[in-house]
């Protein structure tokens, strides 16, 4: 039988997907404070809600007993309760299902030896992520249920991330199979992206910084901050030393984060620019093309997201306009790899 077929692209395109939903839920869940409303973790039996009136009664008791109900919703009926409850319920079930999809057709394409070698080590390193994934999360989760009544936003950054990371790295396998040619590498603009990469990765890593400490309900205005200020005095006198300004200030953070932004734009305009003089397959200048637009629509995104104070439905959309723009480097740069 013919070894990393089209069964098993779709495989790895269906986790993809799964991946891109359980981040839009996961956003969801963030924007509307649910992710504590499951204060216990059971790998199996969380799979079922709470069904019956004293089963509920049972899961709000015990969320009644940590921090975010005590100190931010003590006024919550049962009613209220039931709405945060389903985000993370629903966010945790795609969590069990992607770890499904991922491992029961993998194992399956081992058992009937439709995967190379060098596919089946990407498997293993795909289950690798999925599960490490899965602990960050619980990680996150706990860090909001001892002391103060919200998730560390550096463990919500590493939750974040790696997700994105998951999802560009299936993505990268998936490409590898669906595309057997070899293309001439044009390293410098292989190392362009390469850049550009990382820089978009750091601008998530800040994008989480600022969905974890609400920093995107200040400063609503652009291009300049509050008072007609380029950088607001706020930006380096929250925190001492000063360099955590940056990464554990309010306004520090969504300063980086706006700035970083310029400098994605930057570095995608320079990449589109340069692709200009050179002849590229179709595919390559799909990639290229498909970046430069999804850049200045995420731009916007972002710009109408801090004006309007981040209402859920911008929220999302920018967080998933993210995933697009991830998309679209990750199939560039595997176009200008190979």
């Amino acid at each position: 039988m013919e070894k990393d077929n089209k069964r098993v692209i779709y495989w790895l395109l269906t986790g993809c997907f799964l991946i891109f939903i359980m981040v839009i839920v996961g956003g969801i869940t963030r924007l509307t404070h649910s992710g504590l409303s499951m204060s216990d973790y059971k790998l199996i039996t969380g799979t079922i809600p709470p069904i019956g009136e004293e089963a509920w009664q049972e899961a709000f008791e015990l969320y009644q007993q940590y921090p975010e109900y005590q100190k931010i919703n003590y006024d919550f009926t049962l009613k209220d309760f039931k709405s945060i409850y389903f985000w993370e319920w629903l966010h945790r079930v795609i969590g069990r299902l992607i770890g499904i999809v991922f491992f029961l057709p993998f194992i399956y394409f081992i058992i009937k030896k439709q995967l190379s070698k060098s596919t089946i080590r990407k498997g293993i390193v795909l289950l690798a992520l999925g599960g490490f994934q899965g602990f960050l999360g619980w990680y996150m989760v706990k860090s909001g249920l001892v002391d103060r009544p919200d998730v560390s936003h550096y463990r919500l950054a590493a939750h974040l991330t790696t997700a994105f990371i998951t999802f560009a790295y299936t993505l990268w396998v998936a490409l590898d199979l669906m595309y057997k040619e070899r293309n001439e590498v044009l390293k410098p603009m292989r190392n362009l992206i390469r850049i550009s990469l990382v820089i978009l990765l750091i601008q998530i890593i800040w994008g989480a910084f600022v969905a974890g400490l609400d920093a995107g309900f200040i400063h609503n205005h652009w291009p300049l901050m509050n008072d007609g200020q380029l950088i607001h005095e706020t930006v380096y006198q929250e925190q001492t030393p000063l360099l955590k300004n940056f990464i554990e200030g309010k306004s520090g953070v969504q300063f980086t984060h706006r700035y970083i932004a310029y400098l994605v734009v930057l570095f995608i305009g320079l990449i589109w620019y340069k692709s200009r003089k050179l002849r590229l397959s179709i595919p390559q200048k799909n990639g290229i093309n498909y970046l430069l637009i999804l850049v200045f629509v995420q731009f916007l995104l972002g710009v109408l997201t801090i004006i309007y104070a981040v209402p859920l439905w911008l929220g999302v959309a920018h967080q998933v306009g993210a995933f697009f723009l991830l998309s679209a480097m990750t199939f560039t740069l595997h176009r200008f790899s190979k």
